[in-house]
């Protein structure tokens, strides 16, 4: 691969993706996503199966018509009954079109269920006996919920044991955080859209916990390796270490989701979209909108919010003023001396040149007496002195 590539320059830390600081942005896209949810839980509620509402279900050849005939025809049966609350809850197509449409409706008495049997069984010429009924109480469905609402409790708490090991208490509270903001992203997605909620989609949000926190772990891994020994350095602060490790996992975050999404989509689309396994359709649903609301949270909002807690820490937070103050040093010209302007130095040149013309001037010249001497060197003879 060309180290001019994305994904090296990614772990380079050279492509310059500022996802830590912009963090702002990214909790405020997800108070505005997560109250969305909430209003559409509020307001919408949730669409659920049989399993959590009761209800029947009729099974009926696949081979009297289309979908929309049979679901038609259920429709029909039901307004004969004297209750109002008798509708149709959903319908599908279970194991091709060798297999069998299923259509849920509200919960019937017994003598409801078999007045929709007979009169669907007239309606297409079939024997009563080929068509099936199934009832669900609502109390199973509650049993279900609580059982995944403790087993969602159980893996939480193992989770946070894990991390506050692995890594500490911040990473830990970082990543459960997360968790909860895809369970709840995945959760408004079912409620504004209407999918249906099932055990299969139960199942499939205990399985999501699991990607999600991979991806997490991760992230964190990486964070963790370039903040070792964070305030022993002098340019890098603990957010620029943080925001490195995220450029340089995030290549491999793409590539585990979108491998991960593949055999999910080919689950989905094609598993319950040719074959007609509904079973399918719904895990292979919640995994889908659970993967994709994951990578978000483990990269827009797992790490940008460690790096919040961890300013708080006040070794962190001195470390993280010593490096802004000495970025911004040069700028304000820390550098240079206050106070009065001294005389620049004189050249070299020019102090040499002012020392020769000092000396030049303190030498006696040639054929000049010495100071209190005559020329030649002879002495001053005394007054009245004779000469030889």
């Amino acid at each position: 691969m060309s180290r001019s590539g994305l994904a090296n320059r990614l772990y380079r830390g050279e492509a310059g993706l500022n996802i830590v600081g912009r963090r702002k942005l990214w909790f405020s896209i997800a108070a505005v996503v997560v109250l969305i949810a909430i209003a559409s839980f509020a307001l919408r509620g949730f669409s659920l199966g049989i399993e959590f509402s009761g209800g029947n279900a009729f099974q009926i050849p696949a081979r009297v018509g289309t979908l929309t005939e049979v679901e038609d025809a259920v429709g029909a049966a039901l307004q004969t009954l004297d209750d109002e609350a008798a509708e149709v809850a959903s319908a599908q197509l279970v194991g091709g079109p060798a297999g069998h449409y299923e259509v849920r409706t509200s919960e019937l008495n017994p003598e409801q269920s078999d007045v929709v049997r007979a009169a669907l069984a007239d309606r297409f010429g079939l024997d009563s006996e080929q068509i099936s009924i199934s009832r669900v109480s609502a109390a199973w469905g509650a049993q279900v919920t609580q059982r995944a609402l403790l087993g969602l409790l159980i893996f939480v708490g193992l989770v946070l044991l894990y991390l506050i090991v692995r890594f500490e208490w911040r990473m830990a509270v970082a990543a459960v955080a997360a968790l909860i903001l895809d369970l709840v992203l995945t959760a408004g997605v079912y409620s504004i859209i209407g999918f249906e909620v099932t055990p299969s989609t139960i199942i499939g949000f205990l399985t999501i916990l699991g990607f999600a926190l991979y991806d997490v772990v991760v992230v964190f891994d990486k964070v963790q390796e370039n903040t070792r020994s964070i305030t022993a350095s002098a340019t890098q602060t603990y957010a620029d270490a943080a925001n490195l490790a995220v450029n340089q996992t995030l290549m491999r975050s793409i590539n585990t989701s979108v491998v991960s999404l593949l055999p999910v989509g080919g689950l989905l689309f094609i598993g319950a979209g040719l074959f007609g396994a509904g079973t399918l359709k719904d895990l292979g649903l919640v995994l889908f909108v659970g993967m994709g609301t994951a990578f978000f949270s483990s990269i827009f909002f797992a790490t940008p919010m460690l790096v919040t807690m961890k300013e708080y820490e006040p070794r962190i937070r001195n470390h993280t003023q010593r490096v802004l103050a000495r970025r911004a040093a040069p700028a304000r010209g820390d550098g240079t001396p206050k106070g009065p302007k001294s005389k620049p130095a004189a050249e070299p040149a020019a102090t040499e040149e002012a020392e020769e013309r000092s000396a030049a001037v303190a030498a006696p010249k040639v054929g000049a007496s010495p100071t209190g001497k005559r020329s030649g060197g002879a002495r001053k003879r005394p007054s009245g002195a004779k000469r030889r």
